[in-house]
C-alpha cells in the first residue's frame, strides 16, 4: 500500500523480495541517477539485460520501481524508483525479513558493484589458465601419431563447455563459480587444439606458402571478428545472452565438423622414450636457446601481459564508464574489427615491402597503442562508439600484422620433431601469463581506476617490442632465407 507521502510501505514478501543484492543494487542506482533502462542498468548491477529486466519486474510487482517517460527514440522500457519506502514488520515472519534485508544493505555498499572489475579480471584469467599445462600437453600430443582426432576434441570440449551455461541458466540460477569452471574447462579445450593445430598446418600447407596460407586464415578469422562482437551484442540485446552463448556452442560444433572432414596425411612422428616431463623440458630447453624463438616469445609474454590488463576492463570500461549499450559495443568491436580484415589481406603484401622482421615490429605496437586514446573518448553516444570502434581498427590491424608474419617465422624455424612441444612451452608461457594480467588490470582497475590503467597498458604493451630490436628477427627480410634449428642431443 502507499501513504500520504508518497512512500511505499513493505510488508514481508516485499522485504524478502528486496533481498536480493541485484534488485537492492537496481533500486539504488535508479534512486541516485534517475530513470534507466534494463540494458543501461545491467553493467552497473552485474547482470545481463535479460535478468535485470526479470529483476525489474520483481520489483515493479511490490511497487518499489515503476514506468518512466520514455527518454530518446528507442523503444526500450524506461523504469524509476519510488521516493522511499517504509517497513512494516508487525510480525516474527517480517521481522525476520527485516534482518535479512538489513544483513543485505550492510553488504552491498561497496561491494556489489566496487569487486566487478576484480571478477572480470579473475574470469578472463579463467579462460587462459590452462596453458600453464600447456608445457605437458605439448610433449603429450607430440606422441600421438595423428593430430586431427586432437583438434576435433579440443573443439568439442570447448562446445560442451559453453553449452553448459545456458543449460544451467535455463534450469535454475547460474553462479560466478560455475562461470570460473566453465572457463577453465573451455581453455582445456583451447589449449589442447593449440598445441595441436602446428603439425596439422605444416601437414598441409608448403614451406613457401607460410606466410600467404597465415594471411588467408587470418582474413577468415578477422570475418568472424567483424560478425562475431556485432552478431553477439544483437543476440544479447534482442534474444538474451543464454541464446547467444548456445549460438557460441554450436559454432565449435562446426568447427569440429569441418576439421574432421579435412584429408591430410599427418607424416609418422618419430618413436620417443622417457618420460611426458623430461620431453617436456627439452621443449622448453629448445625454445629457450632458439635465437628467433626465444626473442618472439619475450615479445609475446610481455605484449600479452599489458594486452590482457586491458582486455580484462576493456567492455567494462565502455559499457560503466562510455555508457554504451552491448549493442553499440557488439558494432563498435565488429566495425573495428575491419582493421584486421584489411591487414590481414595485405599482410603479406606489406611484408614483402617491409620486410618479415619489420613488419612484426610495427604490428607490435600497434596491438596496444591506440588503446591508450580510449579514456579520451566523449560526446554523444556514437561519438564515443566511433572511439572505441578506431581503437578496436587499429588494434586488430596489429595484431594481424604481428601474427600472420611471427607464425610463419615460427613455423619456417622451428625442427618437426620439436613442433608441438615447442607449441606448448611457448604459450605455457606466452599464454601462462594472460591470467596474471587480466588479474592485474581488474585489481589495479580498482585501486586507481580503469582509464589509467588502460593506458599503463597501452604503454607498457608497446615497449614489447624492445625484445625485437635486440634479435636476428628484426632484421629478417624473407621466410626463404631461413631454416629450421635441429635439437641437440641431449
Amino acid at each position: 500500500m502507499t501513504n500520504p507521502y508518497g512512500d511505499v510501505e513493505l510488508d514481508a514478501q516485499g522485504m524478502r523480495a528486496l533481498a536480493h543484492p541485484v534488485r537492492l543494487a537496481i533500486l539504488l542506482r535508479l534512486q541516485q541517477h534517475g530513470p534507466d533502462t534494463a540494458t543501461g542498468l545491467a553493467p552497473e548491477v552485474g547482470a545481463s539485460p535479460s535478468v535485470t529486466s526479470w529483476h525489474l519486474r520483481h520489483l515493479a510487482k511490490h511497487q518499489l520501481v515503476h514506468d518512466a517517460e520514455r527518454q530518446g527514440s528507442g523503444r526500450e522500457r524506461w523504469w524509476e524508483a519510488v521516493r522511499g519506502f517504509r517497513f512494516a514488520a508487525t510480525d516474527e515472519a517480517g521481522q525476520d525479513a527485516q534482518r535479512l534485508l538489513s544483513h543485505v544493505l550492510e553488504q552491498v555498499e561497496g561491494d556489489l558493484v566496487g569487486q566487478w572489475s576484480a571478477e572480470v579480471g579473475v574470469l578472463t584469467a579463467a579462460v587462459w589458465a590452462p596453458n600453464l599445462l600447456s608445457l605437458l600437453t605439448g610433449a603429450w600430443v607430440d606422441r600421438r601419431r595423428r593430430k586431427q582426432p586432437l583438434l576435433v576434441l579440443g573443439d568439442l570440449i570447448q562446445s560442451a563447455a559453453i553449452l553448459s551455461l545456458p543449460l544451467i541458466y535455463w534450469l535454475g540460477s547460474i553462479t560466478l563459480v560455475q562461470l570460473f569452471v566453465v572457463a577453465l574447462v573451455a581453455g582445456a579445450g583451447g589449449t589442447l587444439y593449440q598445441t595441436a593445430y602446428p603439425n596439422f598446418f605444416v601437414a598441409l600447407v608448403k614451406r613457401d606458402q607460410y606466410v600467404e596460407a597465415n594471411s588467408l586464415l587470418s582474413v577468415t578469422r578477422s570475418g568472424s571478428f567483424i560478425a562475431g562482437p556485432a552478431l553477439a551484442g544483437l543476440l544479447v540485446q534482442v534474444l538474451t545472452a543464454p541464446v547467444a552463448m548456445f549460438v557460441d556452442s554450436v559454432s565449435f560444433l562446426a568447427s569440429a565438423v569441418l576439421i574432421r572432414r579435412v584429408r591430410v596425411d599427418e607424416p609418422e612422428p618419430e618413436p620417443r622414450e622417457g618420460r611426458l616431463l623430461r620431453q617436456a623440458v627439452e621443449g622448453m630447453r629448445y625454445l629457450w636457446r632458439h635465437p628467433y624463438m626465444s626473442a618472439s616469445l619475450r615479445c609475446c609474454t610481455c605484449l600479452n601481459f599489458f594486452s590482457f590488463v586491458a582486455t580484462a576492463l576493456l567492455v567494462l570500461f565502455a559499457s560503466r564508464h562510455l555508457g554504451l549499450s552491448a549493442l553499440v559495443i557488439g558494432l563498435a568491436f565488429g566495425v573495428g574489427a575491419v582493421g584486421g580484415l584489411v591487414a590481414a589481406v595485405f599482410a603479406g603484401w606489406i611484408s614483402r615491402r617491409l620486410g618479415v622482421g619489420p613488419t612484426i615490429a610495427v604490428g607490435a605496437v600497434l596491438v596496444s597503442a591506440p588503446i591508450a586514446l580510449l579514456p579520451l573518448a566523449a560526446g554523444s553516444t556514437w561519438t564515443k562508439g566511433a572511439v572505441l570502434a578506431g581503437v578496436e581498427m587499429l588494434s586488430a590491424a596489429g595484431i594481424m600484422l604481428f601474427d600472420v608474419n611471427l607464425n610463419a617465422l615460427q613455423t619456417a624455424v622451428t625442427s618437426d620433431a620439436m613442433r608441438s612441444r615447442v607449441s606448448g612451452a611457448f604459450s605455457s608461457v606466452n599464454y601462462g601469463i594472460r591470467p596474471l594480467g587480466g588479474i592485474v588490470g581488474g585489481i589495479v582497475g580498482d585501486l586507481i581506476g580503469i582509464g589509467p590503467t588502460l593506458v599503463i597498458a597501452a604503454i607498457g604493451g608497446s615497449l614489447s617490442v624492445l625484445w625485437l630490436l635486440r634479435s636476428p628477427i628484426i632484421g629478417t627480410r624473407t621466410i626463404d632465407e631461413l631454416h629450421p634449428l635441429e635439437p641437440q642431443p641431449s
